[in-house]
C-alpha cells in the first residue's frame, strides 16, 4: 500500500526539523581569501576611524582613515576593532566607536572587504573555509599595528584589541604582546562548528572582557547545530585561571550586543580602569 504525505504536512515538518537539531544549509560566495599588498593598503585606507574631541579640537570624527582631519598634538588610547562577517556596514559598529570617542578613546576598525571580491558566507559552512577566513582576519591585526605605529597621536602603551563574532576569533588567538587588554563580543572561545579548534591564546594575566548573549544564535547552547555537546556559550573555561578576566552574559540578547546598555557599562569600566582615564 502506498501512503502519501500531504504537501502541506511536509512543509510543516520541514519548518520544524531545525528546532530538533537538523543543521541548516549554509552557503558560500566564492572569492579571495589572501590579502595582497594592494588590498592590505585598502584595508587600512578604508578602515573606520573614530577620534575623540581632544584630537580633533571640535566634534568627534567618524569616517575612513584616509579622510581623517588634521589633529592636535594630544595622545589617546586606541582600540583596534575587528568587525564581524557582515563588515563595517553594521550600524552598531559606528555607534559603538563614536561612544568610545565620547570618553576619550580612539578606535580603528580595519575593513576586511578592502580585499576585492572577498569570499563571503552564510553559516554553517565547512571548517576548512572558516579557518581560511580566520587566517585572513588574523593578518589584518598586523596591518592595523603597522598603521598605528605611524600615528603620532596614538598612545602605543594603551592599545586594546577587540572584535565581534568572526572578528573575535583572531582577537582570542592573537599571540603578540602589543595590546594591554582584549574585548571579545559574541564569541565563546570553544570548539564548535566555527573552528577546527578554538586555539585561544590569551595570557592568564591579561585583562580580558568577554560579552555575549546567553542565547546567542551561533555560539550558545541555544544553537542546535553548534557542533559540541560540551558548549556553554562563553569563554569561562579558557579564562578560568585569569584573575583579570570578566564575563558578561546578556539574558535573551541577539548576536550583536555592542551597543546594549548591559554591555556598555562593563566596557567603559574596563577601559577606564585599564587606561587610568
Amino acid at each position: 500500500m502506498n501512503f502519501k504525505i500531504p504537501a502541506l504536512l511536509l512543509a510543516l515538518l520541514g519548518a520544524l526539523l531545525p528546532a530538533f537539531g537538523q543543521t541548516p544549509q549554509g552557503s558560500i560566495k566564492p572569492g579571495a581569501l589572501t590579502h595582497t599588498s594592494e588590498s592590505a593598503q585598502s584595508v587600512m585606507r578604508e578602515a573606520q576611524l573614530a577620534l575623540p574631541s581632544s584630537l580633533t579640537g571640535g566634534s568627534v570624527y567618524l569616517g575612513a582613515l584616509k579622510d581623517a582631519p588634521n589633529l592636535t598634538t594630544a595622545k589617546v588610547p586606541v582600540v583596534v576593532f575587528m568587525h564581524g562577517s557582515s563588515g563595517l556596514g553594521l550600524k552598531a559598529i559606528g555607534e559603538w566607536q563614536q561612544w568610545l570617542a565620547s570618553f576619550g578613546v580612539a578606535s580603528i576598525a580595519p575593513n576586511s572587504f578592502g580585499l576585492k571580491d572577498r569570499l563571503t558566507y552564510n553559516s554553517p559552512i565547512d571548517k576548512e573555509t572558516y579557518e581560511k577566513v580566520h587566517a585572513l582576519r588574523a593578518s589584518e591585526i598586523d596591518m592595523a599595528l603597522k598603521a598605528i605605529a605611524q600615528m603620532n597621536w596614538a598612545d602605543k602603551t594603551k592599545l586594546v584589541l577587540a572584535g565581534t563574532s568572526e572578528g573575535s576569533v583572531p582577537v582570542a588567538r592573537y599571540t603578540g604582546n602589543q595590546f594591554a587588554g582584549r574585548i571579545l563580543f559574541s564569541w565563546s572561545c570553544e570548539n564548535n562548528y566555527f573552528v577546527t579548534a578554538h586555539q585561544t591564546a590569551i595570557p592568564d594575566d591579561q585583562p580580558t572582557l568577554n560579552i555575549i548573549s546567553s542565547t546567542d544564535p551561533y555560539f550558545s547552547p541555544s544553537n542546535t547545530w553548534i557542533g559540541s555537546a560540551q558548549a556553554v556559550g562563553h569563554c569561562g573555561q579558557v579564562l578560568k585561571n585569569n584573575k583579570k578576566a570578566s564575563i558578561v552574559l546578556i539574558p535573551g540578547g541577539p548576536h550583536t550586543v555592542l551597543t546594549f546598555p548591559q554591555a556598555k557599562g562593563p566596557v567603559e569600566g574596563f577601559l577606564k580602569n585599564l587606561f587610568k582615564l
